[in-house]
């Protein structure tokens, strides 16, 4: 059981999305952490901070590390957040004498930023390809259909009869813009956090340009002049994306379940849902899916926006608040895409009188 209906054990394949979840999930954070700390201790390596052989037994005893969950969650319980207690872990495994240079300089904010951006990288390149497969759908959707006469509505009333085109214009355009700006904002989001205690890496000394510049080039992220840590526009931007891209995906859906009504049918729907009650009825399902995701990242994203709000530094109230939210959003956004696709692929728009 679950409080999620995106990993409840039924209802996940109706709001679900497996692939962008699994980029979430705890095992997929902790594989991007040690990813941080294994680069990160190459680069000091590099600039003389750390011993090689330091590096050497980090990289070795990463490879192999198993963390022990249980105390992992503990850890959270007590810290705020999850990086002390990985890091006393990494230190363990590493071992004496080389422990003690296990995530030297950073701060956990670094790490767990850090892992955030390079699972984010690989969400918007899933989102981006969603988008453009679409798009992509809508347009042979339009080569078959476009010329089909439909009636236009305006506040809800029969307007004047327009072509299919149309409609499926006022759903692809929307897309392809989102495609557009999910494209850019993949390079805002794909930056290192590096900061140390309070953004200054004040234990490099005047090596902490060189270190970051290093780590962000292992990392195929890039370096900033100085860590965001209290700055969250960009992930604030990704989120109002997302809300933008279900929306649209939902005012598709609101279409297609009203033009599919009986008393109109100019959309015929390959499958839909049956009723219990009335074994008679082809319920659209998945157009009111998408309705329900746009509402649910509409509502959300104000969320979002509270989490711009850190006090000085950092923030752990609104970063909490962040991995509350973002990862819901990211995912209720790609199953509505996925559920877009199917719809479309399996649509139809009949002619009138047919």
């Amino acid at each position: 059981m679950s409080v999620s209906p995106f990993d409840h054990p039924f209802l996940s394949g109706l709001v679900g999305d497996q692939e962008i979840g699994a980029c979430f999930s705890a095992e997929a954070d902790v594989a991007e952490m040690l990813a941080f700390e294994r680069a990160l201790a190459k680069a000091e390596a590099e600039e003389g901070l750390i011993p090689p052989e330091a590096a050497q037994a980090i990289e070795a005893a990463l490879a192999a590390f198993d963390p022990d969950v249980a105390r992992l969650r503990d850890g959270a319980t007590r810290d705020g957040v999850v990086v002390p207690e990985l890091v006393k872990q990494l230190r363990a495994a590493v071992g004496e004498p080389h422990g003690k240079h296990v995530h030297f300089g950073a701060t956990s904010q670094d790490v767990a930023d850090t892992s955030l951006a390079l699972r984010l990288r690989h969400v918007t390149r899933l989102l981006a390809a969603r988008l453009e497969i679409l798009v992509d759908a809508l347009d042979v959707l339009e080569a078959r259909d476009g010329a089909i006469e439909v009636m236009a509505h305006t506040r809800m009333q029969a307007a004047i009869p327009v072509p299919a085109s149309r409609k499926i214009a006022s759903w692809r355009d929307p897309l392809q813009r989102h495609w557009s700006r999910m494209k850019e904002i993949e390079d805002d989001l794909a930056v290192l956090t590096f900061g140390g205690a309070a953004g200054t890496l004040e234990k490099l000394g005047d090596k902490a340009d060189a270190a970051a510049q290093r780590l962000a080039e292992k990392l195929g992220l890039r370096a900033l002049p100085r860590p965001r840590h209290s700055e969250r526009d960009d992930i604030v931007e990704f989120a109002s994306l997302l809300s933008l891209v279900s929306g649209s995906l939902g005012k598709m859906g609101q279409d297609i379940a009203l033009l599919a009504q009986s008393e109109l049918g100019e959309i015929k729907l390959a499958s839909g849902g049956g009723s219990s009650a009335m074994p008679h009825k082809v319920n659209p399902v998945g157009a009111e899916v998408l309705v329900a995701l746009a509402r649910f990242n509409a509502t959300l994203v104000a969320g979002m926006h509270h989490a711009l709000v850190h006090e000085n530094e950092r923030s752990g109230a609104a970063w909490t608040l962040e991995w509350m939210i973002l990862p819901q959003m990211a995912v209720a956004a790609g199953a509505g895409l996925s559920t877009a696709l199917s719809l479309v692929e399996g649509m139809e728009f009949t002619r009138r009188g047919s």
